[in-house]
């Protein structure tokens, strides 16, 4: 825009300020998408036998989510439900996510399947997984 088109006539000012909201929104909603594919935000603590993982998933029930563990993978999936709304309303922002989702998370180490833990509570997560034994490190004496 040039200084010069402030001074003519019918010019909106507000015009090149609703265009560049509106391509805020559109970069804002591309940067939503990508997080939608990252859901449910994970964290991950290694210890020497075990592994600890936790994931937030407000809004969903326990048995909403399914839990999988294969050699060194976990893998979580479920569904978040949209809320119920009267059909004469229409979204003017929609931000949250609704639908199915999965998550599966490469572990550093094998894990024993008949040593997970998990919990679930105020809509976080907590998984501890653990090493099979034969799988974990042996010191090794050296005879001199």
């Amino acid at each position: 825009m040039l200084v010069s088109d402030f001074g003519r006539i019918g010019f909106d000012p507000f015009l090149e300020m609703r265009r560049m909201q509106q391509e805020m929104n559109q970069r804002l909603s591309d940067m939503t998408a990508k997080a939608a594919q990252e859901f449910p935000p994970v964290n991950l603590w290694m210890g020497e036998d075990s592994v600890a993982v936790t994931a937030e998933l407000p809004g969903i029930a326990p048995d909403d989510v399914d839990l999988t563990v294969r050699e060194n993978t976990l893998t979580l999936t479920g569904e978040r439900g949209s809320p119920a709304q009267d059909e004469r309303s229409v979204w003017h922002r929609r931000e949250r996510v609704y639908g199915n989702f999965s998550r599966t998370v490469q572990l550093p180490f094998r894990i024993d399947p008949e040593q997970v833990e998990a919990r679930f509570a105020n809509g976080l997560l907590e998984v501890e997984l653990h090493r099979p034994e034969t799988d974990r490190p042996k010191k090794i004496q050296i005879k001199g």
